[in-house]
């Protein structure tokens, strides 16, 4: 079939799908964004591609579209003021770059272009479970981004990005509706249960309560007294109030506090990534009986000396101790030094398993797909990777990059890349768009899988590799490194594409993107994207302990997070730009 039809030309019916159609001007768009069917899910088994069944999704607007910037970082963006610690007001936005690198731009092109496809990506929102027994936050004696002081309003920060992503009418070019979202992986931050139930309400919609332990009071670093760590109720002069940051009285009160998410409005999609996979993000111990009855235990430990920090932190950092022997034994030696909290069987790590099944439980449906991507299919193989259709003429893989054996960075092992090389030829008439956790440069890890010994790992340039070699792949869209990167990628094979790189929504400035996908009528291919900040105001008042105000609270923390990078929203050519391909 062609891959030049536009999702808002499209009508009922097509290639035997069944479409929800919509009512107003634009049919189709109603009821892009269908999965595969789960039963059906090639994620897990060798089996014939099947025909796709639509879920529901956002109502197309009965007006003619036209382009939408309104709370995007096309119209304003957070901006920095004053020295010391730095509040936040409103600044004017990013433009938009034509990027060239793959394909020239050809004048005119903007009253020729269809849409194809228009969705927003989500990632490493890192849903923390401020006070788990299990953290690292004493890495912060010898690295002070190794605790940010902002970490305990995941949750409200989460849920006002949320409300954004809601209130967009429109992709910000084409006025398109959004088909869908997909988040990219480190969902969670300790794999610890809690925090999988609160993304998951986050996502799909509910009440949370941020807390665990004692239901009355915060139990944490945040209130120890201890000087290398903000206290924000408290007198204590401690470093991050020597530099700047404020007395809140009543603040840890409020960051536990219940809050509500809407839910998305539109389906969601979910990528794994190593935080959601691994304990700490980097351990393969989900068998180690000693390190789960201290995740649900009354003991933890808030305090070491600088040297000791450096030395547990190499060991990650260098891969020394990837199924976390060597912590358990640093844990013992420190365990006269733990302090007291409440016991809370909720912070149990989960299983890969766990992961599926509380995707695939209709309590987290929301508006859908039934397990957010994944399939009973990948409950029974064992597997975390899936395609989906996005539009007619655009199908979406999810990938698995997380390794299994152990430390933080990635790689696919043999079954999973053969399924993409094989997923990509079946759907040779389709575009396709790449979803993982890891980018090319970060899948560097490739010790075994314990439950495959014996299956090869694959890294990123051998994933560029497969990926080049079908003309049909416009862009693999990831993220893991905190940071707006655009790469442009030409293989030798022929085929070229984009990689799309976004900032994280737990480390300043917090964003998300829109990516639009269009035809441009004379052989090129767009893709712009457009990042977008939570709907919380830029100014924050510290009078102001809401729920609203707490996620305004949440970006100016993260901006004053002691040892924060400043690079991370990337260069202007990384932001919102236009990125033009050959069509394949």
């Amino acid at each position: 079939m062609s891959r030049t039809r536009s999702v808002a030309g499209s009508g009922q019916g097509i290639h035997r799908r069944s479409v929800l159609a919509a009512t107003g001007a634009v049919a189709l768009s109603a009821g892009v964004g269908y999965a595969l069917r789960p039963s059906d899910s090639q994620a897990a088994t060798a089996a014939e591609t099947t025909e796709a069944v639509a879920a529901s999704s956002r109502r197309a607007p009965a007006a003619p579209l036209a382009p939408y910037t309104k709370g995007t970082t096309l119209a304003s963006v957070a901006t920095p003021r004053g020295s010391g610690y730095r509040r936040l007001g409103d600044g004017p936005g990013w433009q938009r770059l034509v990027r060239s690198d793959l394909a020239a731009p050809q004048s005119g092109r903007a009253g020729r272009r269809t849409a194809l496809a228009a969705f927003v990506q989500l990632t490493d929102l890192h849903i923390i479970d401020a006070q788990h027994p299990l953290r690292l936050e004493y890495l912060r004696s010898a690295d002070v981004h190794a605790w940010r002081p902002h970490e305990a309003l995941t949750v409200q920060g989460a849920i006002a990005l949320v409300e954004r992503i809601n209130a967009l009418r429109g992709a910000p070019v084409t006025g398109a509706p959004l088909h869908f979202a997909m988040t990219t992986g480190d969902n969670t931050d300790n794999n610890a249960r809690s925090e999988l139930e609160w993304f998951l309400k986050v996502m799909s919609g509910g009440r949370i309560t941020p807390n665990s332990g004692d239901p009355r009071q915060y139990e944490g670093v945040q209130n120890s007294g201890l000087k290398q760590y903000w206290q924000p109720d408290a007198a204590v002069r401690d470093t991050d109030k020597q530099a700047g940051f404020p007395r809140l009285d009543g603040f840890l009160k409020a960051a536990i506090r219940e809050v509500r998410s809407p839910g998305l409005n539109l389906p969601w999609y979910s990528t794994v990534g190593n935080h959601d996979s691994l304990p700490m993000g980097c351990y393969a111990s989900h068998g180690d009986s000693y390190l789960t009855e201290l995740a649900v235990g009354g003991k933890k430990l808030m305090d070491v000396s600088a040297a000791e920090a450096q030395r547990l932190q190499t060991l990650i950092k260098k891969a020394r101790d990837p199924q976390g022997v060597r912590y358990e034994d640093f844990l013992k030696s420190h365990a006269r030094a733990m302090r007291s909290v409440t016991p809370d069987e909720s912070r149990a790590p989960f299983t890969p398993t766990e992961y599926l099944q509380a995707h695939l439980d209709p309590a987290y449906r929301g508006v859908g797909p039934a397990g957010h991507g994944y399939s009973s299919a990948n409950l029974d193989a064992g597997t975390q990777y899936y395609s989906f259709r996005i539009s007619d003429d655009v199908i979406g893989i999810s990938l698995d990059t997380t390794d299994a054996g152990g430390h933080y960075e990635g790689s696919l092992g043999t079954a999973q890349l053969k399924w993409l090389d094989r997923t990509l030829r079946e759907n040779k008439d389709s575009h396709a768009v790449i979803f993982s956790h890891h980018t090319s440069k970060t899948m560097t890890n490739t010790r075994p899988d314990p439950a495959r010994p014996h299956e090869r790992r694959h890294n990123g340039q051998e994933v560029l590799a497969l990926l080049g070699g079908h003309r049909n792949v416009l862009a693999w869209v990831n993220g893991h490194i905190h940071k707006n990167v655009i790469t442009p990628h030409s293989l030798s094979d022929g085929g070229s594409f984009w990689e799309i790189s976004t900032a994280s929504h737990v480390d300043y400035p917090q964003l998300a993107r829109v990516i639009e996908l269009t035809d441009n009528k004379d052989g090129t291919i767009s893709l712009f994207t457009t990042l977008v900040e939570s709907s919380a105001p830029h100014r924050t008042d510290f009078s102001d302990l809401s729920q609203t105000g707490l996620a305004a609270l949440y970006r100016e923390l993260s901006l004053n997070a002691p040892g924060a990078s400043t690079t991370l929203g990337g260069d202007p050519e990384d932001r919102n730009t236009e990125l033009v391909l050959k069509k394949g």
